[in-house]
């Protein structure tokens, strides 16, 4: 079937490469448009070097029984068969602990690269997976947003000469968090997918309808509507391929990475940081956190996964000299209720902890625990800790933008990082 440039337009779809699609953003104006670039380039003006990792735990992981309250009688009664024993916590505090399958991150916590925040949520907390998410990633606390608060920021490190992978979203679509309306993100699950797919029967492995491809968008009127985003779109799709398939050939990791998705997915992270292709933004998805039932063995899992994924990937960062330059943050949409209900599994809940790893981290635990007997109405956890502020923190402290610009308000620093 032919698809004309025409028929492109006119469906808002523009094709970037194999498996990557343009949003249908033309019917936003040109002066949004013209804002919001003016918008990035304050964020941009006190940008520094450090690389930010995003670590999406998708589902609502149980907060609870991974900073375990192993002390509180209260934990332990309202889980009679779901709160791990006190003797295979491992512990941080002599008041809370790890759950047993997070002993990687144990030896970060040992070694002090690690923090922990409690009770991190946010007001009037939805239950619903969709709007949670949208909240936490788009800030607009009624999850109505569009514009993702790392696109936001990710629009102003994008300039006339395009920089393909100052972010990286490994994954099959565009997260929200960095949805963007002028600063589009290389999405990849593989780097062998980063490409225009060649058809069977061409010989030149794709160059002819990559050529074939460049023209329909040189074909654009530049003097049109985001003309220069459909340029700036089509040049680094075509050069990002080039960088981070010739980066592939030089990179040797450093660590043993597990098999999987999601550790395959930090491994690509590290090659872009390790090859210097400019990355300061970098997301990932752990996805498998709703646990609504027969919760412990695929919890352990989980924690598994993402505890040898981290570790791994930390030490392949160490490895090769550039774990200084690194800060990891994790967060899930929301935790899991209190007590466990009866199919040996959590129902959505409030408040969680969040874990932020990396050299430059003040290693400690933040924020006021949350009472597991005070609760909401609805018998969950009332936060303690707003997840903006956490937002704030990297933002001053580590990426050296302004929070205010990014976030659209003042949400107080935490000090699990230290001030520039």
């Amino acid at each position: 079937m032919k698809l004309s440039r025409r028929a492109m337009v006119r469906d808002g779809l523009l094709v970037v490469s194999a498996g990557m699609v343009m949003p249908g953003i033309f019917s936003r104006g040109v002066a949004s448009a013209k804002e919001l670039a003016l918008q990035g380039a304050r964020f941009s003006q006190q940008a520094g070097a450090k690389t930010l990792i995003v670590v999406q735990m998708a589902g609502g992981n149980d907060g609870l029984n991974t900073v375990i309250p192993y002390t509180d009688g209260a934990y332990h009664q309202l889980r009679p068969t779901l709160a791990i024993p006190g003797e295979q916590v491992l512990n941080l505090d002599g008041r809370l602990g790890l759950h047993p399958e997070l002993a990687p991150l144990k030896k970060l916590w040992d070694s002090g690269h690690m923090a922990v925040i409690e009770g991190v949520g946010y007001p009037n907390s939805s239950l619903s997976h969709f709007q949670a998410m949208d909240i936490w990633q788009t800030l607009d606390l009624n999850g109505n947003g569009r514009d993702g608060w790392l696109g936001k920021l990710v629009r102003g490190w994008v300039d006339k000469d395009g920089h393909p992978f100052q972010a990286l979203n490994v994954g099959t679509q565009t997260v929200q968090a960095l949805q963007s309306i002028n600063a589009q993100v290389p999405t990849f699950n593989t780097i062998n997918n980063y490409r225009v797919a060649p058809d069977p029967v061409d010989s030149d492995g794709g160059s002819s309808r990559l050529q074939t491809l460049m023209k329909l968008y040189s074909t654009y009127p530049k003097s049109s509507p985001y003309a220069a985003l459909l340029e700036a779109t089509a040049l680094n799709a075509q050069e990002g391929s080039k960088q981070i398939h010739e980066a592939a050939t030089q990179y040797h990791a450093l660590a043993s990475y597990p098999q999987g998705p999601f550790s395959a997915g930090l491994q690509v992270l590290a090659e872009a940081i390790v090859q210097n292709l400019g990355l300061r933004v970098g997301y990932v998805t752990l996805g498998g956190f709703d646990t609504h039932a027969n919760q412990q063995t695929t919890h352990a899992q989980l924690m598994k996964t993402l505890a040898e994924g981290l570790s791994a990937f930390y030490s392949d960062l160490q490895a090769h000299g550039r774990a200084d330059d690194v800060v990891v943050m994790t967060w899930s949409e929301f935790g899991r209720r209190v007590e466990e209900n009866g199919s040996q599994g959590t129902d959505h809940g409030t408040a969680a902890p969040l874990f932020i790893l990396g050299n430059a981290v003040n290693r400690g635990i933040y924020g006021e625990p949350p009472s597991l007997t005070s609760l909401d109405d609805a018998g969950n956890l009332k936060y303690t800790v707003d997840f903006r502020s956490v937002y704030a923190t990297v933002l001053d402290r580590w990426l050296g933008a302004s929070s205010k610009d990014v976030l659209g308000g003042a949400f107080g620093n935490q000090s699990f990082l230290p001030s520039l």
